[in-house]
């Protein structure tokens, strides 16, 4: 089976402290080295202004995960997880191409 390439880019929380927002990014990583994807680099982008209130915020921080992965196993849980986890505020995961 073909290996895939995917960026997944995060919104965390702009108020957690850089503990909780590291302990956060390793945990994320870990769920999706566990379903199979290998990391290439995952590194936060930086803190971006909202064009509208996301909750109660107004600002966040965007982190980004470069990945391949054999199939969507990492990606579902990757998924299913960030959507119900408080501290990450929005998700968007794209396939590329290159």
């Amino acid at each position: 089976m073909a290996t895939t390439k995917y960026e997944i880019t995060y919104i965390i929380r702009p108020d957690m402290d850089e503990a909780g927002k590291a302990a956060l990014i390793e945990r994320f990583d870990n769920i999706l080295k566990e379903n199979g994807a290998t990391i290439i680099d995952s590194k936060d982008w930086q803190k971006r202004k909202f064009a509208y209130v996301i909750g109660k915020y107004t600002e966040g921080v965007y982190h980004i995960v470069n990945l391949t992965a054999d199939d969507a196993a990492a990606i579902n849980e990757f998924d299913r997880l960030s959507k119900i986890s408080g501290d990450i505020l929005r998700h968007m995961i794209v396939k590329r191409e290159d």
